[in-house]
C-alpha cells in the first residue's frame, strides 16, 4: 500500500511539474519565478523549523531533523502537506510569500539549487 501511495504521489508531482500552467491545480500559487533551496527555502526551514528546536539535529518530531538539503528533500511531501494546510510551523506562522516559496520549490521538483 505504501508503494502504491508513493507511486501516486510521484506521478502527481510529475504531472504538476510538467504542466504549462503556473497554477496547475488551482491552488492560487504563482510559481512563475523559480525558487532556490539555498536562497529561498532553506532560510525559511531553518528559521521556522530547525532553529525553533522542533526539527533541529536529533529531533524525533514528525519527519525528524530538517537541517540539511537531503533531510528536507526526503520529507518534501509531508512538508508540502503541512505547509499547505497551515499545520506547520506549530510555533508561529509563515507569510503567504514564504508558503508560496516552499510550495513552488517542492512542486518544481525540489532541486538542490
Amino acid at each position: 500500500m505504501k508503494k502504491v501511495f508513493c507511486l501516486v504521489v510521484t506521478a502527481a508531482i510529475i504531472v504538476i511539474g510538467c504542466s504549462k500552467s503556473n497554477d496547475p491545480v488551482g491552488t492560487g500559487l504563482d510559481c512563475s519565478t523559480p525558487k532556490s533551496f539555498a536562497n529561498d527555502v532553506n532560510p525559511i526551514i531553518q528559521s521556522s523549523c530547525a532553529l525553533t528546536g522542533c526539527h533541529a539535529s536529533g529531533s524525533n518530531n514528525g519527519p525528524g531533523a530538517l537541517t540539511t538539503y537531503q533531510q528536507v528533500f526526503d520529507h518534501r511531501t509531508s512538508i508540502r502537506n503541512a505547509v499547505a494546510s497551515g499545520a506547520m510551523p506549530k510555533n508561529g506562522s509563515l507569510t503567504t510569500a514564504q508558503k508560496n516559496a516552499v510550495l513552488c520549490w517542492i512542486d518544481s521538483g525540489a532541486p538542490n539549487n
